[in-house]
């Protein structure tokens, strides 16, 4: 079996505990090829403790993970020769020119392409004779995203990508690297809590809260299964009406906002039958849907 024809991660019913504190519980999740995986959730909810079991940071001590089949704790060069990883640490030697640093990291891998970490210095304004300390907190963050896609890896791993990226170069330039990978056949696993990013770039989502996997799937049939409604009732309703399928329901006597999943046309039928309008309807974003199932504190929470 090769990598196209299997997920090139699989991780089965992974949890992790630091002391008391419950980072990740019973996980499912895989990447296959060709595609752009984004992890939602907020800052704390278990993302980067996922992603270091990916690259081999943690070992999986509850349930398993398997990155293009191989344990990557077991098999590192196997594995990690593969990947492309942006930390969100972006540790990066201070002492280090950009040019210098590219000619050490490509020792490394002999697919490096060169031409292509040249057009991307070119491209993000990068002068490769400036030492590293020397960088902005962006340009740092530029010069990591470069050594982690320019050996063109078949899967890139990103932790917050957009951290140190101005709006630009994270609405341009890492959607245009992101898709570009998935376009050549590899994959992109990468973790954020800007769910506008997440919802731009993703072909398929897991959400992620308090250490589980609370909604996953195509991003399109997620959205199409999530539909957000604003009603006007006739009178003035003193507790929130009880709506089939509704995961959200806000508002206040005779005017309320509905975030539905499924069950649609049933979900109208009751709203008519109890005496309510429905002024707009439409598909829900990715953010009302996270905070739906998650809950609007969630999303202030700090990394774990």
């Amino acid at each position: 079996m090769n990598d196209t024809d299997r997920n090139l991660v699989e991780i089965k019913v992974l949890s992790r505990r630091f002391d008391s504190t419950e980072a990740l519980c019973g996980v499912d999740l895989c990447v296959p090829p060709g595609c752009v995986y984004g992890l939602v959730g907020a800052n704390g909810a278990g993302k980067t403790t996922l992603l270091k079991h990916v690259m081999g940071l943690y070992q999986a001590k509850e349930g398993s993970v398997r990155v293009f089949g191989l344990d990557p704790v077991r098999d590192p060069v196997a594995v990690l020769s593969r990947i492309g990883y942006l930390s969100e640490e972006r540790d990066l030697p201070d002492w280090m020119r950009i040019d210098e640093l590219m000619r050490y990291v490509s020792a490394y891998f002999p697919d490096w392409d060169q031409a292509y970490a040249d057009e991307l210095c070119a491209t993000f304004g990068l002068d490769t004779k400036k030492t590293v300390k020397n960088l902005s907190r962006g340009m740092r963050a530029q010069v990591a995203l470069i050594v982690a896609v320019a050996h063109r890896p078949d899967l890139l791993v990103l932790d917050e990508p957009s951290t140190g990226l101005d709006a630009i170069v994270r609405r341009d330039i890492l959607g245009e690297i992101v898709r570009a990978v998935a376009e050549e056949g590899r994959s992109v696993l990468f973790s954020s809590h800007l769910l506008d990013e997440v919802e731009l770039m993703s072909d398929v989502i897991a959400m992620i809260h308090e250490g589980k996997i609370i909604q996953q799937g195509d991003l399109d049939d997620i959205k199409a299964q999530h539909h957000f409604v604003k009603v006007q009732f006739t009178e003035e309703q003193e507790h929130a009406p009880a709506i089939p399928g509704a995961l959200s329901l806000e508002g206040s006597g005779r005017s309320w906002t509905v975030l539905c999943n499924g069950a649609y046309s049933e979900m109208k039928k009751i709203i008519t039958d109890l005496g309510g309008a429905i002024l707009e309807e439409r598909s829900a974003s990715l953010e009302e849907i996270f905070v739906a199932r998650a809950g609007r504190r969630s999303l202030s929470m700090e990394d774990k």
